[in-house]
């Protein structure tokens, strides 16, 4: 009899972390993909986002930046791609990293764009240009948590600012941006 206790103690102790428990700061809430839209193109990433307090998280995007301005900037045809990062914070108004957030967010973009002007023309032109962007932004979304709390499903709206900071070739398009995003996560509940 003794020996049965014993195991069933020893097996309700190992499959403890496995049960739903409270995020606590410092531990990493949730991890996934995230992607997000914008009228001029799309970013998928991978997201981490570690738990400030029981209402609170910090998180990091590792994402890549596929562009396609068209005609919507300096010149007649804008696209590339390129690497960048997201550092930001997210405010939820339920406990446990869930429900309605707000948000503020800055990715950095390492992107390169090729650009033409008069296409199909005669003296059509054409280059290169090499440009670090910064694009602060707030957000706002919701958080659906499903599976007992252990996934995240979280539709998000932000709002910012694209800013060429450096800027190697010919300027290209700048200026507002808004995004429509969705993230799916495994969370550290």
């Amino acid at each position: 009899m003794t020996h049965h206790f014993f195991f069933l103690i020893c097996a309700l102790l190992a499959l403890q972390p496995l049960q739903a428990q409270e995020i606590r700061p410092g531990q990493l809430a949730d991890a996934g993909i995230e992607i997000q839209a914008y009228p001029t193109g799309i970013i998928p990433g991978l997201r981490f986002a570690l738990a400030l307090g029981p209402q609170d998280a910090l998180h990091l995007r590792l994402g890549y930046n596929f562009i396609r301005h068209r005609d919507l900037g300096v010149h007649q045809d804008e696209r590339g791609d390129g690497w960048g990062f997201s550092l930001g914070y997210r405010h939820y108004f339920s406990k446990g990293l869930q429900g309605w957030f707000l948000g503020l967010r800055d990715d950095t973009w390492f992107n390169q764009l090729d650009w033409r002007d008069n296409i199909d023309q005669a003296d059509e032109v054409s280059g290169s240009t090499r440009i670090i962007v910064v694009q602060p932004t707030a957000e706002g979304g919701y958080l659906f948590e499903s599976g007992n709390g252990k996934w995240g499903f979280a539709p998000s709206v932000a709002f910012g600012f694209e800013i060429n900071v450096k800027t190697e070739g010919a300027e290209v398009g700048q200026g507002a941006i808004l995004l429509i995003g969705i993230g799916f996560s495994r969370r550290g509940k």
